[in-house]
């Protein structure tokens, strides 16, 4: 069966352009949970009436819209091939109730710099040392210095106290003595089995011991002889258990990243699509419905804050075509090793913000990431980029606590202005700089997180002006794509300059794409901006042999140049990477800007970053200078 489905509505001043595309070799699969919506006036003792009236086990009001219920069995989801009519029509035939829609089931997949002298945190924890991405000393066999400097956080007070983290997983082990006293209760649900007990599903291969590990990761407490220390060791953690079942729904993610977003701060997501290098998909209806309404009325209007794992399909996948992690209201984050190097299992991609750690090629067995597991237990070998998210949302709890009025956006930016290259290295992506001299990488983005830098940052903050959202045009007409050159389109816009919209500093650029072709996984596209900067939208997928579905409106993200000024001419460049002849077709390029109209002191902290920066390269030539004078006279010496 193939599906599309493209949505446009207006929330809080927003135009959300989305684009779902997604194929299945089968036909839908229904699940027990219903979308309900009652007519005006219908409040939630109605629903919960109608509900126990139809049979059903439960009901519960979807918090980032008026009138929508949940209504659902109790127990495992029942997948079927046909929908439930005899319950749907009883329901739907009742006066009260709108409208009724079956929910589908769908899959999602859990994603598994200071002198180190200088540096005086002693904990009792055992696997504290072993925590190489805290402080990285060459343990392991990895490169001193290249960690999260929360040293220089935690040195500065700053341990995420009054700030809650929500881990969207399978479940957390709350009764684990390292996760305990950081559990927060209150905040916490199980969407699986509708309780609020999201204690992970037992099975003999602890399956389910993935959301529990990344708990670990941000809140494990500190000095208390358990495994190790999480990032916000103060911070308060949540589970939500929303993966384990046979099928995800729309309705459940939702649900999800909706919940208490009054109370919950950060939202860490280490799952997505499949990463099997051939999936074009992500959020549905309702859960885009619901991220709009957290980044605009989450944390008393200061907006949730939602990190996501970038994807663990390797080489062989782009998580531009993940729509969580390529979302402007995300922030995706992607790992390196212990030694700098990528790990084998990142995708990359231009939507990608920063990047954290995790395991990778080294076959030491302290390598992995510490941090506490299922049943009381400690592990060295949690991985993938599941793990890379966490580490993330706890310095983000670090950052809210120097400052709580920080809003998504503002923390976006301290992402981009803190994060560091350190030792980083890609083999096959160079390290560049944008218009405004921001240094970034196609798989890192901009650098590895940098606590220390961001916490002092933010403690001086201001919030970032009002955002504003330009159509910067857009290329209709039906365009070949032949197999032996590329195809190459010009748009030259003005930013909807004189405008109310004008867009004069970018934050996000999406390039709406309508594509088909006789092979999508050997498609390439690259996009210019006015300034220089060439942002790579979608590498080669080699496993990818979609011939009729293409990308559909499919929004391809960049945060590449942020802080540029976009006025000028975009140049978009698609072509075929392969070796068999290709053919195909560009129906729609579609031009969207996002950002600010005016940001001096963004100017002034880029101003400051370049000087910094040139430097700290003065800096290295004259140590370059004195060390090739000293080899000199050493040789002049031993001569003599």
């Amino acid at each position: 069966m193939k599906r599309r489905c493209v949505t446009e509505w207006r929330t809080a001043g927003f135009l959300l352009l989305c684009a779902i595309v997604f194929a299945s070799a089968e036909r839908a699969t229904f699940t027990n949970h219903y979308l309900v919506e009652l007519h005006k006036g219908g409040g939630e003792a109605e629903a919960k009436q109608l509900a126990s009236k139809h049979g059903f086990s439960g009901v519960r009001k979807l918090p980032f819209a008026d009138g929508l219920y949940h209504f659902y069995h109790t127990g495992t989801a029942k997948a079927r091939k046909r929908r439930s009519i005899q319950n749907k029509q009883h329901l739907g035939n009742d006066p009260k109730v709108k409208r009724i829609l079956q929910q589908e089931g769908f899959e999602r997949k859990k994603r598994g710099y200071r002198n180190i002298n200088e540096i005086d945190i002693n904990m009792n924890d055992p696997l504290f040392t072993k925590q190489w991405y805290l402080i990285n000393t060459g343990q392991a066999d990895g490169t001193p210095g290249l960690d999260l400097n929360v040293a220089e956080a935690w040195e500065l007070g700053f341990t995420g106290k009054g700030v809650t983290i929500a881990i969207m997983d399978d479940g957390i082990d709350y009764l684990h003595p390292d996760l305990a006293t950081n559990y927060n209760a209150e905040a916490s649900y199980d969407f699986s089995s509708n309780d609020p007990y999201p204690y992970p599903r037992y099975t003999d291969d602890w399956f389910n011991s993935h959301g529990t590990r990344c708990a670990g990761e941000v809140s494990a407490a500190a000095n208390n002889n358990i495994c190790g220390v999480g990032v916000a060791y103060n911070s308060k953690v949540a589970g939500i258990r929303m993966l384990d079942q046979p099928f995800m729904t729309d309705i459940i993610e939702a649900s999800s990243i909706s919940h208490m977003p009054q109370v919950i701060d950060i939202y860490s997501a280490s799952w997505g699509p499949t990463d099997d290098g051939k999936t074009v998909d992500g959020p549905r209806e309702l859960t885009l419905q619901a991220m709009a309404d957290g980044v605009n009325k989450g944390r008393g209007g200061k907006g949730s804050i939602y990190v996501w794992a970038s994807g663990d399909g390797g080489s062989y996948d782009d998580c531009n075509c993940d729509g969580y992690a390529s979302s402007m209201w995300t922030i995706s984050i992607n790992s390196a090793i212990n030694d700098g190097r990528t790990a084998l299992y990142d995708e990359s991609c231009s939507s990608t913000l920063a990047s954290t750690f995790s395991n990778g090629r080294k076959r030491n067995p302290e390598a992995g990431v510490a941090t506490t597991d299922l049943y009381g237990n400690c592990t060295l070998r949690h991985s993938g980029t599941s793990a890379a998210a966490p580490e993330a949302a706890g310095v983000f709890a670090l950052a809210l606590e120097a400052n709580p009025d920080l809003t998504w956006r503002d923390m976006q930016h301290l992402t981009v202005l803190t994060s560091k290259r350190n030792q980083l290295h890609d083999e096959v992506h160079q390290w560049r700089r944008n218009g405004v001299g921001l240094e970034f990488n196609h798989l890192f983005g901009y650098g590895v997180l940098d606590a220390g830098a961001m916490v002092k940052m933010a403690k001086d903050w201001k919030t970032i002006p009002e955002r504003f959202h330009c159509v910067g045009g857009s290329v209709q007409e039906p365009q070949k794509i032949q197999s032996n050159g590329k195809l190459i389109l010009t748009l030259t816009t003005d930013a909807c300059e004189g405008k109310e919209n004008f867009v004069r500093y970018l934050e996000h650029v999406q390039a709406v794409i309508t594509v088909n072709s006789s092979r999508r996984g050997d498609l390439n596209i690259n996009m210019t901006s006015p300034m220089g900067t060439k942002s790579i939208l979608l590498s080669r997928r080699p496993r990818d042999d979609d011939s009729k579905v293409g990308f559909d409106k499919w929004p391809f993200m960049t945060t590449h140049t942020w802080g540029e000024d976009p006025r000028g001419t975009w140049v978009l460049e698609i072509g075929f990477i392969g070796n068999m002849p290709e053919k195909g077709i560009l129906k729609e390029w579609t031009l969207m800007l996002h950002g600010t109209q005016s940001a001096p002191y963004i100017d002034q902290i880029v101003r400051d970053y370049q000087s910094k920066l040139a430097m700290s390269k003065k800096e290295e030539l004259e140590e370059e200078l004195d060390e090739a004078v000293e080899r000199s006279l050493k040789s002049l010496l031993s001569k003599n």
